[in-house]
């Protein structure tokens, strides 16, 4: 099996929703790379879905009180994978980009 080198990043989300491509067209079965995450003056987080709003959660990211500290972050080896879309409740953010491929 071939390592994939290829790594896209979405639009900023801004609020609940899917994750698009550039297009913007929303992303099917992808695999989340990392991550980077503008918090806001108060504590939050970020709630990824596989399969949208009612989706399972895959993973959540709390975010420090701090509008000036961005969060960046890498997922090891092939990055993390959803199967059917890539959705995020977000609570007190920003915004939030996935780099994905």
């Amino acid at each position: 099996m071939a390592i994939q080198t290829d790594v896209l990043a979405s639009p900023p989300l801004t609020a609940d929703g899917q994750f698009t491509n550039q297009t913007p067209v929303a992303l099917g079965r992808t695999r989340v790379k990392a991550v980077y995450i503008v918090p806001s003056g108060s504590a939050g987080s970020v709630v990824f879905r596989d399969g949208g709003s009612g989706g399972a959660i895959v993973m959540t990211i709390n975010t420090v009180a701090s509008a000036t500290q961005p969060t960046y972050m890498p997922f090891p080896g092939q990055g993390v994978l959803f199967v059917t879309n890539v959705y995020a409740d977000v609570t007190a953010i920003t915004s939030v980009t996935i780099f994905y491929g």
